[in-house]
């Protein structure tokens, strides 16, 4: 559980230096450069993710249980996850709707993604792995929405083609995880 805890430490809090010292991020950043900054941020991320990967298959093969997961969860997560898809989408394609509404769709997707796993995995790992990242994208969103109100930062008007592409990005994506790589990269098949 060490490793997961580690790694979920070092992933998130990576990540939370944004939420929590961005003042600090900028001259970090005046003072390194930004292609430094990217590289030491990569660099966190990937040790991050390795270990949580790493620590979550070791916790998987003793498990805590805390509690058992309600009937039917498992669909509800994957329409849970079904609909945060295409808001992790939205992040990176310009001028779509989702972007425009709530300015920071990929905290809105992983606030689904994470809530949804948690509704169907009962164990202490899963509580760590996905409770962290719920707690997280929850603290990301709201920083970023205030961020943007002391900002005065807007996001243009999204459109037809935009809101198509990221529904059609995010379904795909959503079908390759939920019927094959979930399976391959997990050993669990939430629809099989």
């Amino acid at each position: 559980m060490l490793v997961l805890i580690l790694g979920l430490i070092l992933f998130l809090g990576v990540h939370s230096i944004r939420i929590v010292a961005d003042d600090w991020r900028s001259a970090r950043i005046a003072s390194i450069g930004e292609r430094r900054w990217k590289l030491l941020y990569t660099v966190g991320v990937l040790a991050g993710l390795a270990l949580i990967v790493w620590g979550y298959s070791l916790a998987r093969q003793a498990p805590v249980i805390l509690w058992a997961p309600p009937a039917g969860s498992r669909h509800l997560t994957a329409l849970l996850v079904l609909i945060s898809f295409p808001l992790l989408a939205a992040a990176k394609v310009p001028r779509n709707h989702f972007k425009s509404l709530l300015h920071h769709p990929m905290y809105a997707g992983t606030i689904l993604w994470s809530g949804g796993h948690l509704i169907s995995n009962g164990t202490v790992a899963d509580l760590l792995l996905f409770g962290g990242f719920l707690v997280w994208s929850l603290a990301g969103f709201t920083a970023a929405r205030a961020r943007d109100r002391r900002q005065d930062i807007s996001y243009p008007a999204g459109t037809l083609r935009g809101t198509l592409i990221v529904l059609a990005a995010g379904t795909v994506l959503w079908l390759l995880f939920a019927f094959y790589l979930h399976g391959l990269l997990f050993g669990v098949r939430p629809l099989g």
